[in-house]
């Protein structure tokens, strides 16, 4: 819509501003070309300024494959993987935790 209406350029000076930019359920969707390099001008505009924390179910290595198009993984992966610390959290869902502990049921896709 930014880049509809005009705000785009506004839109990204000021996610480059932003002092922590969360990309959450990384992975999920497939992106397109324009998500894509979207995604690589905010990442370059923040790159060693401000900090962007992705949160993905994805593991690390497969996210190469899930970004699609080989030049702009590289780069967009430069831009995030590389002088990124790394929290791999291991263990049971903690919403299926909480689900056990209260008795109800978790919500689940497995009929």
């Amino acid at each position: 819509m930014a880049k509809g209406d005009g705000r785009y350029g506004r839109l990204l000076r000021s996610l480059a501003k932003t002092d922590l930019v969360v990309l959450d359920d990384w992975g999920l969707a497939p992106l397109t070309d324009e998500h894509r390099r979207d995604l690589l001008e905010l990442l370059d505009d923040r790159h060693g300024r401000r900090a962007t924390l992705v949160a993905s179910q994805l593991p690390v290595d497969h996210w190469h494959a899930a970004i699609g198009e080989p030049t702009l993984a590289d780069a967009i992966l430069d831009r995030l993987v590389h002088n990124a610390y790394k929290i791999t959290l291991k263990g049971e869902s903690r919403r299926k935790r909480l689900a056990k502990a209260d008795g109800s049921r978790p919500l689940t896709t497995d009929h």
